[in-house]
């Protein structure tokens, strides 16, 4: 087979198991807490890292920002072998309980971008795997965090969420807003993978909170190292699958 063309990897050159944060620098973050790691390749968005966490080998690759990044992720990772690929991010609260530095796992993501229009009906759900989301959920409670499992939504425009699109997000229940999630979930459906995906709340877009707004000294414990804490649950759930 020959080389993905963006991820610039081969068949065999990586793990079954991905974690795919979005920024390129959480890849580093994640290998920080690996006993071992290798930068397999970079390209563009795109740093791939092979690690070994607890035992467990597993691949860390960033997707970038947004849906169509994602998906050439998922695509390239499936075409070299990936089975299981757990999202490790960051989100914006849609409901005024939900506190900077808690956790999300989505139970679904409701497909408010363009990508996944282009493989199937809005009306096919994009949701997680069973056993993946299982994982992440125990792998929260068992580290005593502030979990809220539930579905999200996935959209494209960052500066166009205005207060009429939060209004109905929150109205509809969903718990916070991010950027690859549907997609995250939807191709791997399509290619037989599993799926997973869990965020850490660094603003509340009902509240208007942001976590960079507020000296790191004013803020709660929870949400002074949230983003470390993810990555940890994300890789015990890898280990644990």
């Amino acid at each position: 087979m020959a080389k993905q063309p963006h991820l610039l990897v081969e068949d065999g050159d990586l793990n079954d198991i991905a974690l795919v944060p979005g920024d390129p620098g959480r890849v580093d973050r994640i290998a920080a807490q690996c006993d071992e790691a290798t930068t397999v390749a970079r390209n563009r968005e795109y740093k791939v890292v092979n690690a070994t966490y607890e035992g467990c080998d597993l691949t860390i690759c960033s997707t970038g920002i947004g849906s169509p990044s994602a998906a050439i992720a998922i695509e390239e990772l499936h075409a070299v072998g990936v089975e299981t690929v757990i999202r490790v991010g960051t989100t914006g609260a849609l409901q005024s309980d939900i506190e900077i530095g808690d956790m999300v796992v989505a139970t679904g993501a409701a497909k408010d971008e363009g990508t996944t229009e282009r493989y199937e009906a809005e009306t096919v759900p994009a949701v997680p795997d069973y056993a993946v989301l299982s994982a992440l959920v125990e792998a929260a409670e068992a580290n005593g965090e502030s979990v809220h499992v539930g579905p999200i939504a996935t959209d494209d425009a960052f500066y166009a969420e205005t207060d009429e699109y939060v209004s109905a997000w929150e109205a509809a229940g969903l718990l916070a807003v991010e950027m690859e999630a549907a997609a995250l979930f939807s191709l791997a459906r399509r290619k037989g993978m599993a799926a997973g995906a869990i965020c850490t709340v660094d603003g509340n877009l009902v509240e208007g909170t942001q976590k960079g707004e507020t000296d790191d000294e004013e803020l709660p414990e929870k949400a002074k190292n949230n983003v470390e804490r993810a990555i940890t649950l994300a890789l015990e759930t890898a280990a644990s699958l």
